[in-house]
Parts: C-alpha cells; structure tokens; sequence
C-alpha cells in the first residue's frame, strides 16, 4: 500500500513539475499554436523575397516583394500564383493594405502608392511622399476603426519631439493623403524589455567583446503589422528578433512571443483571414525558399 501511495505521489510530483504558467513556454498563445504551423507552404521563386501580404478575399492573397513593382495574387487553396499586375517601377517594397478595391503598397523610404481597383485591367496607381520622420519603414495596415493606414517605422527617429528611444506607428489619413504627425502608437523599448522580464519571456542577448551575453539586445525593428479581426489586437512583427508582439487597442503590451527560427527565419509578411487564422510569410534565406505559414485560430 505505502508502495502504492508512494507512486501515485511520484506521478504527481512528475506532473507537477512539468508545469509552468510562463506564457512562452503555452503550447498555445493568444489562439494559435506556434511551435506546429497547421500548414506550411513553399513559395515560387519569384517571392524568395517576399515582403507583404493582404487577403483579398477568403482564398487570395495578394503578396509584395521588396525588388520588383508587381502585384502577385496567390491562391492559398490552390498553392500557386494566379495572376500578376504591375503597378510601378523597381523599388524596396515593404508593406501592403487593403480597404476595399484599393490596394496600397509601402516604399521603405515611407513613399506610398495607392492603387485603385486592382481587380480590373487598368488599374490607376497614384503616389503619396507622407514625409514621414523613419528613413526605414516596412509594416502597412489599414486601420478600419479609424479609416487610415498605419505605417510602422523599423527605425528611430529621434527627430523633433521623437525621442530614440522609442519606436513609432503613423497614422495616413485617407480623405487628405497626408500623414498625422502626432503618433498613432509609441512604444517604449525600456518599458517592453520590463515586461519580458517580469513575464519570464528571454529576449534575444547582446553578446560581449568576449562572446558572453550580457544583457538583453531587442532591436523591435518591424516588419509587418496587422489587426487581429476577432480581438481588434494589433499584431507586430519583428524579424529581427524573432518576436512577434501584441498590443491592444490603446498600444499596451499584451502579450511577446518568442518565435523558433527553425520555423520562422525572417518573418515579414503578416495576415489574417475573417475568422481569426493567421497567415506569416518568410523571406528566403540565401538560397532557400520562402514560405508561407498558417495557423488555425482556435481561441482558449
């Protein structure tokens, strides 16, 4: 009997053990099971490069790549390229919205082109210079609370009353073309590396003259944003670091997540269909293909 009870609280203890109430170590996150893509797809060659995605409808994406002026369309249901449309020259395309037939697409010098009814044959392709204070800028969404396109900035800026030390979204209002020059969101570096902290989330580590980590290095260099569709949570991006971060409404850190770079290895382009699944593309690296990931939204 003592033999008996002395297994039974052997198993419990195992059990036990194994659990941790640390969200990066949640087989699940905010719905999605990012350690196991529920599909995982290779990309044609010419998006090795593959820098924005948008849905165009429940079965089409419409991808960017950040050398050539081309609309692609690909069928995620089909696995393949389905048409092709030129809207401009050769440029550093880095980011891509949508609000109903218009498409528009972010130049890294903040540059952006409006393409009106894309779905037709003779498209209309007007650009916007929005002056915006980031040299560098890569993530694009459309805003559908407020009727703007957010542009997140990959760099500091530091200009004017914009401190270095923090990271910057800005808003383009869509009735004036022109940018809002007060921030849409500002997000403090120091007070995010807290919050890892206090979240037992490992951030990636600046490495010593002598190659021993010695503190915390997040750069929070974005590379794609995009609105959760069920939680109206704003998803980011930073490739840089592997991390994929959540913030509500009103810009406050929800939830980082640590993202295996087995899986993602440069994560740029970010989507979700209207019930909630989500959709991640990579950049190729070197030689190798780019994907496209998916994970099925099923919330806790």
């Amino acid at each position: 009997m003592k033999i008996q009870i002395s297994f039974i609280l052997l198993i419990t203890v195992m059990i036990l053990s194994g659990c941790n109430t640390s969200p990066i170590n949640h087989k699940r996150v905010a719905g999605y099971n990012f350690k196991s893509p529920d599909a995982r797809v290779v990309l044609p060659y010419i998006l090795h490069e593959i820098s924005g995605i948008n849905f165009v409808d429940s079965s089409t994406l419409v991808c960017i790549q950040d050398e050539k002026g081309i609309l692609f369309f690909y069928d995620i249901l089909r696995n393949e390229i389905i048409r092709q449309k030129e809207f401009y020259v050769n440029g550093d395309y880095e980011g891509i919205a949508r609000n109903n037939d218009t498409v528009y697409v972010l130049r890294s010098d903040g540059i952006i082109y409006e393409i009106a009814d894309f779905k037709s044959d003779d498209i209309i392709v007007t650009p916007f210079v929005t002056d915006i204070p980031s040299k560098d800028n890569e993530g694009l969404c459309y805003d559908d609370e407020s009727g703007r396109l957010l542009i997140a900035c990959k760099d500091n800026t530091g200009k004017g009353d914009l401190s270095k030390d923090y990271r910057y979204i800005f808003g383009f209002d869509l009735i004036s073309k022109r940018l809002i020059r007060e921030p849409a969101y500002n997000f403090d570096i120091e007070g995010l590396k807290e919050y890892a902290k206090t979240n037992n989330i490992d951030l990636p580590l600046k490495n010593s003259m002598r190659g021993l980590a010695v503190e915390t290095d997040l750069k929070f260099r974005a590379s794609g944003i995009a609105f959760h569709p069920v939680t109206g949570r704003l998803y980011l991006l930073s490739a840089e670091d592997n991390l994929l971060f959540i913030f509500n409404k009103s810009g406050a850190v929800n939830q980082i997540i640590r993202l295996n770079p087995g899986i993602f290895n440069q994560p740029e382009g970010i989507a979700f269909l209207e019930n909630g699944d989500l959709f991640i593309s990579n950049e190729g690296p070197g030689k190798g293909p780019a994907t496209l990931l998916r994970f099925n939204y099923k919330p806790e």
